[in-house]
């Protein structure tokens, strides 16, 4: 059963347009359906991201992974993790899980599901394919002024003033 509904735009496109810059990943292959481990029944696994030619000026990055498609207005926020170094330059495959040392003074807010790390793709049984957006942005300041206990809105929304540059990698997934 499809919940026949339309698809909704890139979010990013909706923003102000800023820098791009690469990102990569051994995990997600762009426009892709994502791996079993990145699954939420399957094992919430993050996957591994670099990135490089950075925006000059950056002090910061912030990563997410967004799903616009899911039954909601507000789409579902699966991971945010803020405040990474501007000298890292690499997630490793795992880096999400709630117990993951991170580098510098990251640390992650908590997704939609409610948890402080990353949930992985749990679309409705039967509904269509949906995107999982998963963006490093370069940030302006060191911190981006937000504490873990930010909503993904509001962590959005600090972002939309502090971004120096957006690198995107999307996966999908239909359950």
């Amino acid at each position: 059963m499809s919940l026949d509904r339309p698809v909704h735009p890139n979010p990013y496109d909706l923003l102000p347009q800023v820098p791009s810059f690469t990102v990569t990943s051994a995990d997600v292959t762009d426009g892709q359906p994502l791996k079993d481990d990145q699954v939420a029944e399957a094992g919430n696994t993050s996957p591994q991201l670099s990135w490089s030619d950075v925006p000059e000026g950056t002090k910061s990055f912030t990563v997410t992974c967004f799903d616009p498609d899911a039954p909601t207005p507000s789409g579902f926020w699966h991971w945010v993790l803020v405040d990474l170094p501007a000298d890292c330059t690499s997630l490793d495959t795992g880096a999400g899980a709630e117990d993951a040392d991170l580098p510098g003074k990251a640390f992650m807010c908590r997704n939609d599901g409610g948890s402080k790390g990353f949930m992985g793709a749990a679309p409705p049984p039967g509904d269509q394919v949906h995107r999982y957006f998963f963006v490093v942005h370069a940030v302006k300041e060191d911190s981006l002024g937000v504490d873990s206990d930010a909503s993904p809105a509001v962590v959005s929304f600090n972002l939309a003033f502090k971004t120096a540059g957006r690198a995107i990698v999307q996966g999908t997934y239909q359950h």
